[in-house]
């Protein structure tokens, strides 16, 4: 090998990003075993960042592709409806042409319109009513920017995400927490956004990793890791960082689950000094690293340099496709019913009034959490598309030499691993959950009936993860 070659797109570009920070006393309550219910105060500040991408000569608002990203967890699918809906009419752009992405920080709070009744839940109607004017206001802002750009791709390795599907042999039970012996992806997958003159727009760190640092002893609105993380790559670059939550559903952070903010800081830190390693090692925009001979000197040495790509290389970086369409998943046999779950819910609300009746706080406790699971579980199937298929969204575009996937539920990292694997010296973007959080999680298939968390949760059959990573894999051959 005597070069190398880096993924590199051309296309049009812009970015607009704005403070999503909710009122501090709203309803926060995203853990089971939390004890409170209104958050007390704001960790770091919330953020949507709106990048638009289009072809590099433009070919409509059907084929712009418009990323919203949001420092939250998920939203439901009325709620994620709404959203998109209004964005549509405030800007005119097409609906299908908006991807609505979740950094899935859990520090935010759970922001669904079922918990209005709760105490601090009477602001969450408001609340999700200026996210959506925000949101649309960030869209108007970036498309009266798009202008030409090159986006440039690398990627480094960190440590923070670690397996997180621990089995407890004394208890004999499946604990989702750090598992020192299993496997995790560590990949930092980043991209340079520059203009026609080189200036900086912006970067991107792609990283698979449960936004889970802070947990039910947190009390404040917090974008967890993630706002440590855009802190000091934008403090070393000067240009605003767009983070896109990789395919995590069995990894999260090593130290997790506190309630200590400077835990999350650390972590975020820890991401960023790895992103900002990856992104200074790229080379120019329009150039590739070729040895160029050798040189007679007291030793014979080789002599590499960066050079710039032909006028037919560099039209090839704009080629430009998008396809976007619901991957029909066959729903897991044996779902439970909502009088079912609606039975279980009431007995575990008596269960918690008898326990604390007889002074026995730690079991009211577990019947407090498991009465919030099947509340949940209850708010998640009534959301359900009917039928016998679930409908998953898949967002897939192409720019050059990259492909960018946005796809809705909470993916293994094997999809990423093995799209990685499948198309060498490629760049692949994945953000996972996109859109509504109605998919769950999409664990591989062998671990379908082992008692694993993501695998009791799941509403898609065994099997599910590989058929889209199949059908995502199929799209870009056919690119």
């Amino acid at each position: 090998m005597n070069q190398i070659e880096t993924p590199q797109s051309r296309c049009r570009f812009a970015l607009a990003w704005g403070d999503i920070t909710p009122p501090a006393n709203i309803y926060h309550r995203m853990w089971g075993a939390a004890k409170h219910e209104r958050a007390t105060g704001v960790h770091r500040p919330l953020r949507a960042t709106v990048a638009i991408f289009e072809a590099a000569e433009a070919a409509g608002t059907t084929q712009r592709q418009i990323l919203l990203a949001l420092d939250h967890c998920i939203l439901g699918a009325v709620e994620h409806g709404q959203l998109v809906a209004h964005i549509a009419q405030a800007t005119g752009q097409a609906a299908e042409s908006i991807l609505v992405v979740f950094s899935h920080t859990h520090g935010a709070g759970l922001m669904g319109l079922e918990r209005a009744s709760l105490p601090g839940g009477d602001l969450i109607p408001g609340y999700l009513r200026s996210v959506a004017e925000c949101a649309a206001g960030l869209v108007k802002d970036a498309l009266a920017k798009l202008a030409p750009a090159d986006i440039t791709y690398g990627h480094g390795r960190c440590n923070l995400a670690a397996h997180r599907d621990f089995w407890d042999a004394e208890r004999r039970l499946w604990a989702c927490g750090y598992n020192p012996a299993g496997p995790a992806d560590d990949t930092v997958l980043v991209a340079r956004v520059t203009d026609t003159d080189g200036k900086l727009l912006a970067s991107v760190v792609n990283y698979a990793c449960h936004p889970t640092t802070l947990a039910w002893d947190n009390t404040l609105i917090s974008p967890d890791y993630i706002g440590a993380l855009r802190e000091t790559v934008e403090r070393e670059t000067g240009a605003p960082c767009l983070f896109l939550q990789g395919a995590s559903g069995e990894l999260g952070p090593v130290e997790g689950f506190v309630g200590d903010p400077a835990v999350a800081d650390r972590n975020g830190r820890q991401l960023a000094y790895a992103a900002l390693s990856a992104l200074t090692a790229l080379p120019a925009a329009g150039t590739r690293f070729r040895y160029t001979g050798p040189v007679v000197s007291g030793a014979t040495l080789g002599a590499w340099a960066h050079e710039p790509l032909s006028a037919e290389e560099v039209a090839a970086k704009a080629a430009w496709q998008v396809a976007r369409w619901n991957e029909s998943l066959t729903y897991r046999p044996g779902q439970p019913t909502a009088v079912q779950v609606e039975a279980e819910l009431k007995q575990f609300q008596a269960d918690e009034e008898t326990a604390r009746a007889a002074s026995d706080p730690a079991k009211a406790a577990d019947c407090r959490a498991m009465a919030e699971r099947k509340r949940r579980l209850l708010h998640r199937l009534s959301q359900l598309p009917p039928g016998e298929k679930f409908p998953l969204q898949v967002t897939l575009w192409r720019m050059g030499d990259a492909w960018w996937l946005g796809v809705q539920g909470e993916f293994y990292s094997v999809l990423q691993t093995e799209l990685r694997r499948r198309f060498p010296g490629k760049a692949i973007i994945v953000a996972t959950i996109a859109a509504d959080w109605g998919a769950s999680y999409l664990p591989p298939r062998e671990l379908y009936g082992t008692g694993i968390y993501q695998e009791t949760i799941a509403v898609v059959a065994p099997g599910s993860l590989e058929q889209v990573m199949e059908a995502v894999a199929q799209r870009m051959k056919d690119f």
